[in-house]
């Protein structure tokens, strides 16, 4: 156990640094690894898939509280925008969750792996939605947020991969689209996680320290790191060359996205 909460401790504190570099969620590096860590921890396939993406759900309530109060404090929500957004989300969530029950496990990876192969060359060409000609309205808003609490809630992310191009697109400026952003992520998480709880509750096939599809040691290890890390990560975007760290993270993601795809294709 203890060299287990170790490895959630790593994984927690990589999060975190991924998470300031970059400005996204650790949902893209936290769901893959612990797919892989579950497994070698010999977790029935029938479930582990779905336990990582309930675990990283469950981190990113804690995590993201921070942010937001953070980005508050400046002044950047658009809390305007994020109150349409987020009764969409809130639905979307919903059904996301119960749309990856149904789903069996190398399905879902599948899905995971062809989402962060999209992610990956998006970060590799810095790909960019240009910016639309009129702000959305409340109807456009919560469809969109239904559109993103529904993937969100299957790929285990805070939906800024999505969320942030959305409003960039609408006219929002980049600084208060990402802070309206990480706004948005915490109503996935709490939906998201609150499902997986809900829906995983009494499933035989989990293993001990389980909450549902949540499993508790990753879920402190990873929320103690990442706390701790991801200001690291901030200071460290201010200083390092931030199109090469992104091409290298891209790679990285290409790799784990070829290993889910081919692996559960072959």
């Amino acid at each position: 156990m203890l060299t287990t909460l170790a490895l959630y401790l790593l994984l927690g504190a990589l999060a975190g640094v991924v998470a300031g570099l970059f400005g996204i969620g650790g949902g893209l590096l936290i769901v893959p690894v612990l797919i892989v860590t579950f497994e070698l921890q010999g977790i029935p396939a029938a479930v582990l898939t779905h336990m990582a993406v309930a675990t990283s759900l469950a981190t990113i309530v804690v995590t993201s509280i921070s942010s937001v109060r953070a980005h508050h404090r400046r002044g950047a929500v658009r809390w305007e925008l994020f109150r349409p957004l987020g009764v969409g989300i809130l639905l979307g969530a919903l059904l996301g969750v119960n749309t990856a029950v149904q789903l069996p496990g190398p399905v879902l990876q599948l899905t995971i792996g062809i989402f962060v192969l999209l992610v990956a060359v998006q970060m590799a060409l810095n790909l960019k939605p240009s910016a639309g000609e009129t702000q959305p309205s409340k109807p456009e808003l919560g469809a969109a947020g239904a559109g993103i609490g529904w993937a969100s809630a299957i790929f285990g992310i805070g939906g800024g991969t999505l969320t942030v191009p959305y409003l960039n697109w609408r006219r929002v400026g980049i600084q208060q689209a990402v802070a309206t952003s990480a706004a948005c992520g915490l109503p996935i998480a709490l939906m998201g996680a609150g499902t997986n709880i809900w829906l995983g509750w009494g499933e035989k096939q989990l293993p001990a320290w389980s909450l549902g599809y949540v499993y508790l040691p990753a879920f402190a290890g990873i929320v103690l790191a990442s706390y701790l890390t991801a200001p690291i990560g901030a200071r460290l975007a201010h200083s390092l060359p931030q199109a090469k760290l992104k091409r290298i993270f891209a790679l990285f993601l290409l790799a784990v996205s070829l290993r889910f795809i081919v692996g559960n294709l072959w």
